[in-house]
């Protein structure tokens, strides 16, 4: 390997380094998130979508794009949550075709079922982290979001991005289930 190819290898193995703990990671916060919302009546994938809409109602769209999934795997879990009384659809005053999703009183009751078993994981974390580490690194997953949202946009004369959402991680992380 010559000089000049040492730094780009260094670099090839950090990223994935970064990806494979990503990905583990992912793994570990679904495996999590489906204990914590199952005595709630909820799983990890309905918890995911009524907690990104518990402060403010949001179109499907918003909902994927904060999520980083695809805006038709957000469609089926608001369905789904709609037909089960956790969520409703209400007008736009934005849109007149892209309704605002928002959680139902018996939704929220359910995502506050899980609080309890939330607080506790967060407090396990914060003690085998501490509270700075833990700080530190809520503060670098941001910035690695950043990043990679920033480098997803084409440069000027640059190769297209990969489309977003083109791999659903609901379906990829857990063949076979329905959200």
């Amino acid at each position: 390997m010559s000089t000049a190819e040492q730094p780009s290898r260094a670099l090839q193995d950090m990223l994935s380094a970064t990806a494979l703990g990503v990905f583990r990671l992912n793994g570990q916060f679904l495996g999590v998130a489906e204990e914590l919302a199952r005595p709630a009546g909820l799983t990890a994938a309905w918890w995911q979508v009524l907690g990104a809409v518990l402060r403010d109602p949001l179109p499907v769209a918003g909902i994927a794009r904060t999520m980083g999934i695809t805006r038709q795997s957000v469609q089926r879990i608001a369905d789904l949550l709609v037909g089960k009384g956790l969520a409703e659809y209400a007008p736009n005053p934005a849109h007149r075709r892209a309704k605002l999703l928002r959680p139902t009183d018996e939704g929220r009751a359910a995502v506050e079922r899980i609080g309890p078993g939330h607080a506790d994981l967060a407090a396990r974390l914060a003690d085998r982290l501490g509270t700075q580490g833990f700080a530190e690194t809520v503060r670098v997953l941001q910035q690695l979001t950043e990043a990679m949202d920033a480098i997803a946009t084409p440069e000027p004369d640059g190769p297209p991005p990969a489309p977003a959402g083109a791999a659903d991680p609901e379906r990829s992380a857990r063949p076979g289930r329905s959200g």
